[in-house]
């Protein structure tokens, strides 16, 4: 029977590291897939990863449990991609996948759906260029709000889950994700209205 993470996490902070060893393999995969979701590069993302259970298991003693392990450790790699973006000042790319459009579980209308854009992109200008100019405007934003749009949008926590990892009220979770989303759409207006623009044009001109 495989062992709970709370019973591994007790038999670390008793000093027991083949416990440490199986929450690494158990949980390494996410780990990498959050990192790389980040800082999409794979070189940098695996050097985050150790980084950050290197980082947990200097720490283990403080996790008290009130939360997940698997939580307290997705708070720890964002948290240790967000200090490499700020210190490297590296431009990084996140990948949206077709979750990009899936309609919100929790019945909010802010996901950056084609309806926020008042476009069809499939019908303007296709998907991928869409998610090309999306990409080119996340660099703009702050690391705060680029975190809020990959654990929405890329990893699909909950507003719930994400005021944990982010250790935050949902109230602010909410609000960061509103001010992501209405500057990525502010940035991206100039071309979608140009797109439209010229669309019109063309259809005017018959």
């Amino acid at each position: 029977m495989e062992a709970s993470d709370q019973n591994l996490v007790k038999r670390i902070q008793n000093g027991d590291k083949d416990a440490f060893r199986e929450l690494v393999e158990r949980y390494q995969r996410k780990a990498f897939s959050i990192a790389y979701g980040m800082v999409h590069n794979r070189e940098d993302a695996l050097d985050l990863v150790q980084d950050s259970f290197l980082k947990a298991y200097r720490n283990i003693k403080r996790f008290e449990g009130s939360s997940s392990f698997y939580t307290w450790l997705y708070r720890i790699v964002v948290n240790v991609c967000i200090d490499h973006i700020r210190k490297s000042g590296k431009r990084t790319k996140v990948e949206f996948e077709d979750n990009l459009f899936r309609d919100d579980e929790e019945g909010s209308d802010d996901r950056i759906r084609p309806s926020l854009l008042d476009v069809d992109p499939l019908k303007v200008y296709g998907r991928k260029e869409l998610l090309e100019k999306i990409q080119v405007a996340l660099e703009e934003l702050s690391p705060i709000h680029k975190q809020a749009i990959v654990l929405r949008e890329i990893e699909g926590l909950s507003y719930t889950e994400m005021a944990e990892v982010m250790e935050v009220s949902k109230g602010t979770v909410m609000s960061r994700l509103h001010h992501a989303r209405k500057n990525l759409q502010d940035l991206l207006s100039d071309y979608l209205q140009g797109d439209l623009a010229v669309d019109n044009y063309r259809v005017n001109e018959g």
